[in-house]
């Protein structure tokens, strides 16, 4: 239970640094507090989304990522992050990404700042 609500944190703690630096990747809404249980579920969706379509997306694609070399992880990220937001929206959540090219970008910054988050933060359970 532990490491899933580090992993959570971690996630929420990259995406909000890629709505901070992405003018195209927003989470709108009222008080601060609002916005942050809207960055806690989102959070959760983009877990929920990590743990089950992207597994079976790399899976789908490996031909392209032993072709690529791996580069195509930005796009399967991407894809990642537009379903995240698609789903969001879907919940009536206020986090919205516009764009395949903001989603590579926000996808390789959400990438980066998690995994500096998760070798930062106790994962034992």
């Amino acid at each position: 239970m532990k490491n899933f609500v580090v992993k959570t944190i971690a996630n929420a703690g990259a995406l909000a640094v890629a709505i901070w630096l992405l003018q195209d990747i927003t989470l709108s809404g009222g008080s601060t507090g609002r916005k942050a249980l809207t960055l806690i579920l989102v959070a959760l969706i983009f877990g929920l989304v990590n743990f089950v379509v992207k597994p079976i997306v790399k899976l789908l694609t490996l031909p392209l990522f032993i072709l690529t070399l791996g580069l195509v992880t930005l796009v399967v990220n991407a894809a990642m992050l537009l379903l995240t937001s698609w789903l969001a929206g879907q919940f009536d959540l206020s986090f919205h990404v516009s764009g395949f090219w903001t989603a590579v970008l926000g996808g390789l910054i959400i990438s980066i700042v998690s995994w500096a988050l998760n070798m930062v933060l106790p994962d034992d359970d």
